[in-house]
């Protein structure tokens, strides 16, 4: 498994388990750019205020926003560390991928001659 050097297998599973979910993706979306109110994100969503506070909260854990109060009204802003840290891993995922397929394909090239020599023989 690859894992960042920054971060433990548990944050690991929740900055995934957080982005899981469709809402909770177009919340950290729409607060990279700019911070908003916990109200102006509940606005958004067919779903109750106390909805939207649980997906910032799930967020919040995997520390890909945190919230600043200003006044009555709790801001959440994105944390671009975290994205950074996810993107890492992904780019880690795809190393091996990439290395599997250079694999498959030195194997294919290694075999191609023999086969090719198989073909001619047939015939």
């Amino acid at each position: 498994m690859v894992v960042s050097k920054d971060l433990s297998q548990d944050d690991v599973d929740r900055l995934f388990r957080a982005l899981a979910d469709a809402t909770r993706r177009d919340i950290v979306t729409r607060v990279m750019a700019s911070g908003e109110s916990v109200s102006s994100l509940a606005e958004r969503y067919a779903m109750s205020f106390a909805a939207v506070q649980k997906h910032v909260a799930v967020l919040e854990r995997a520390h890909l926003v945190r919230k600043q109060r200003n006044g009555r009204e709790q801001i959440v802003h994105g944390d671009v560390d975290a994205v950074r840290a996810a993107t890492r891993l992904l780019e880690g995922f795809e190393k091996i991928w990439r290395q599997r397929v250079n694999r498959m394909d030195d194997i294919l090239a290694t075999d191609e001659p023999s086969a090719r020599g198989r073909d001619r023989q047939k015939e």
